[in-house]
């Protein structure tokens, strides 16, 4: 589902940034300089949400020019390979999201980069939960239902995805294997026909992203059974986790993060650090992207080394473990 700089007012007036402007800067960075912030998927959806939001606070607190631009293509490896590329001079960020920097390491071996060691990471901008939606015809109304379901009627059922590696598709892979099924699936050409395919029945269920999710179970156009977060969202939390419904310990969710080319200076890394916590703290920031069901997640640049070793050796056992392979 599109989402549009007129329908969230992300100007920085508009978001009541003025207040967090430095009283003085470490140095004159960035000046009158523009910065870019790559964001590697196409226009609309949580990424570039989250990445107009994002560049919008970081404009008011450095103070600067901060100004988004989409290079999608290869589950996001082709827009991280350009910033990898990059002078790393602070001009040059990207927002990363774990389906490009913890999982597609595991299905894109000659992607051009390294994760570790091509990228400074910024620190973590926030998250979002995955919802298990299903089609309202198949009858279910919970986990334990579904999983009956395909159990029944094992190779009947099928699933949305929009290709190997995204958030969604592996979140789906491993709620397979946790709950010992499984549902055939079925590749779609992006996000939005994967989820209109949902609705029209083609598929039984899919993995859908908040942002999109929420309206579409209000309108009741598609039957929520879970959410992929540890605690229930609060923008709809008649809906349980899918932990509580018997399967403990089950977590995934779209993780964003901001990075800079390798060998970025310290000081510039600390000023942009020193930023993002800034207008990640701002409630008008905080209001637009809760919005969204997407919650502020203020990392820090010490953390982000431990925090993306650990994604990736999750999602490399799933991948590995349910065979998973490019298609």
């Amino acid at each position: 589902m599109p989402i549009t700089r007129r329908q969230f007012g992300l100007s920085a007036a508009a978001l009541g940034l003025g207040a967090l402007r430095p009283a003085q800067a470490q140095d004159d960075y960035p000046g009158n300089r523009p910065v870019t912030l790559v964001v590697a998927w196409a226009p609309g959806g949580s990424t570039d949400f989250v990445a107009r939001v994002l560049a919008q606070g970081l404009s008011a607190a450095l103070p600067g020019n901060v100004v988004v631009d989409n290079r999608p293509g290869a589950s996001g490896t082709i827009g991280h390979a350009s910033v990898a590329r990059a002078r790393p001079d602070g001009y040059t960020l990207l927002l990363g999201v774990n389906s490009t920097y913890a999982m597609a390491r595991h299905l894109f071996p000659q992607r051009g980069y390294d994760d570790e060691t091509s990228f400074a990471g910024i620190g973590r901008v926030a998250t979002t939960p995955i919802f298990l939606c299903v089609n309202n015809r198949l009858g279910v109304k919970d986990i334990p239902g579904f999983v009956a379901r395909a159990r029944k009627d094992a190779g009947k059922l099928s699933y949305a995805s929009s290709g190997a590696g995204s958030s969604a598709h592996l979140a789906t892979e491993l709620f397979l294997r946790s709950a010992g099924i499984e549902v055939q699936n079925v590749t779609y050409r992006g996000g939005a026909p994967a989820v209109q395919a949902l609705i029209a029945g083609e598929v039984q269920m899919a993995f859908v992203d908040a942002v999109t999710a929420l309206p579409l179970i209000a309108a009741k156009q598609v039957t929520a059974i879970g959410v992929s977060s540890p605690q229930r969202n609060p923008l709809a939390p008649e809906i349980p986790t899918i932990a509580e419904s018997g399967y403990p310990g089950y977590e995934c969710s779209s993780d964003f993060a901001l990075l800079a080319p390798a060998g970025t200076p310290p000081a510039i890394l600390r000023k942009l650090a020193a930023a993002k916590a800034a207008a990640l703290h701002h409630p008008e920031v905080v209001e637009k992207l809760r919005g969204g069901s997407i919650f502020p997640d203020v990392g820090t640049p010490e953390a982000w080394p431990q925090q993306i070793a650990a994604e990736s050796a999750k999602w490399g056992e799933v991948i590995r473990s349910r065979g998973i392979t490019l298609e």
